[in-house]
């Protein structure tokens, strides 16, 4: 019944010609963490034009990232599936850290997105979209793996292969106009067809840039409790300048009202920016790291000034794209999301899947001081969430130090609740066995239906 509710929804959609298809904006900020916006409740960074955007859309309180840092987040998204699928698990290595405490060897990283891997561009071009990315790409450099090889029928980065470089240009801090420029030209070029149009912007990304103007209007500020560096309030401030410009020419254009428009971090932020009251930050799997501000707008099919509090992730906007464009997705594809749109048009208030998971079988470096340890930000782990309830399996104690014949001793698991416990401070693992025991089942059960590969024992 779920499903033949929702065909009859989007039966008019579906009965559109395909150049009445609804445009695609993707708009995707990199280590902006889930509390540095206005509408999320930050105490001293400015964010109007996202916040106006959050206003005429859906905004999703718990919203998370497909990996803990930028290259496997977005190839999760980019493909749709989770990491065992895709094997991009880090940015470089995944034995990034003291070699001598690695009590593992790491699964090793794929640095490209495989070339068989059928991805949200290619779908959507193959089905008459216009295809393109301004920006930030992450996903190979050499001329095998480039966005035209992967469905991008038009990519422009200033930035190519210098992604995190200091360019220092006051007028176009981390190419935020550069890009915001190329995606305006692009819809007015394309705006009597259906496109997809990928804004994938560098900052605030470390190194941070700003305009001068920026940086003293922060400076001249008053800290807040939790937020409080000048220049990276600056980087977000011209950042969501750049996104207001967008946001203005779609109206100008008059294609307001046949765009989905998205906006969302690629994981956490930085130490750089606090996440309180979510523990740690990027490159771990605490909600410091993977949880990111999301907002969807569609007038006419998403309620203004909504809210969804939904666990959902970065894997879901391909199912989710595929359906409001009308769009059916390959029989032999796997595709690890769900699809958003009852969601989304308020004819559902659940999601079909029960868990979405996490799976990092690797090292990496730079701790934070609310990691886990101080030797790596992120040691090998599986993790899940279910309801509130979030379990993380680290994957050295699981499989050296007994796994679950001695789990309540050998601290491979921490499990939390977290409606009561949204900073991950009280570890329940010997508190609600039923639940942990449940969870470390879904993960099993998890890892076979994926074909997860697990960490190996040094030789």
């Amino acid at each position: 019944m779920k499903k033949l509710f929702v065909a009859l929804l989007f039966f008019p959609l579906l009965a559109l010609s395909q150049e009445k298809r609804p445009n695609i904006i993707f708009i995707l900020a990199d280590d902006l963490g889930s509390r540095d916006c206005g509408f999320t409740g930050s105490d001293y960074y400015e964010t109007p034009n996202i916040d106006q955007l959050a206003k005429e859309g859906m905004v999703f309180s718990n919203a998370y990232s497909g990996a803990s840092n930028c290259a496997p987040s977005r190839a999760c998204m980019l493909s749709g599936q989770y990491t065992p699928r895709h094997g991009v698990y880090a940015v470089d290595e995944t034995d990034r850290g003291p070699k001598d405490k690695m009590r593992l060897t790491p699964v090793p990283n794929t640095q490209e997105l495989d070339l068989s891997i059928y991805t949200i561009p290619e779908a959507l071009k193959d089905a008459g979209y216009t295809t393109a990315l301004f920006g930030k790409w992450h996903l190979g450099e050499d001329n095998e793996h480039l966005p035209g090889r992967q469905g991008f029928a038009t990519f422009f980065d200033a930035r190519w292969k210098k992604n995190n470089a200091a360019f220092n240009t006051p007028d176009d801090p981390k190419s935020i106009y550069t890009v915001t420029r190329a995606g305006c030209n692009y819809m007015k070029e394309k705006k009597d067809s259906s496109f997809f149009l990928f804004l994938s912007y560098h900052a605030p990304h470390f190194p941070l840039e700003a305009r001068p103007s920026s940086l003293q209007k922060f400076r001249d500020k008053t800290a807040g409790n939790h937020h409080n560096d000048a220049l990276y309030a600056a980087c977000v401030y011209d950042l969501d300048d750049g996104i207001g410009q967008v946001l203005r020419c779609l109206d100008s254009l008059g294609l307001s009202e046949n765009t989905l428009v998205i906006f969302t971090s690629d994981n956490g932020s930085t130490n750089v920016s606090s996440s309180w009251p979510l523990r740690a930050s990027k490159g771990t799997y605490y909600e410091g790291g993977i949880r990111a501000p999301l907002i969807i707008k569609w007038p006419g099919r998403i309620a203004v000034n909504s809210q969804c509090v939904l666990p959902v992730i970065n894997v879901d906007f391909y199912p989710t794209f595929l359906a409001a464009a009308g769009v059916e997705k390959r029989k032999d594809q796997i595709l690890d999301g769900e699809n958003l749109l009852p969601v989304l048009s308020g004819g559902s208030k659940t999601l079909e899947r029960a868990c979405i998971f996490w799976h990092f079988p690797g090292y990496l470096d730079r701790p934070t001081p609310e990691g886990r340890d101080q030797l790596f930000r992120a040691r090998p782990l599986t993790a899940v969430r279910k309801g509130d309830w979030k379990l993380i399996l680290y994957h050295e104690e699981w499989l050296l130090d007994g796994g679950k014949k001695n789990v309540g001793t050998n601290n491979s698991v921490e499990l939390y609740d977290l409606k009561d416990d949204e900073g991950e401070t009280k570890n329940l693992a010997n508190e609600n066995i039923s639940m942990r025991d449940e969870l470390i089942q879904a993960i099993e059960d998890w890892w076979k239906a994926t074909g997860a590969v697990l960490p190996s024992a040094k030789q």
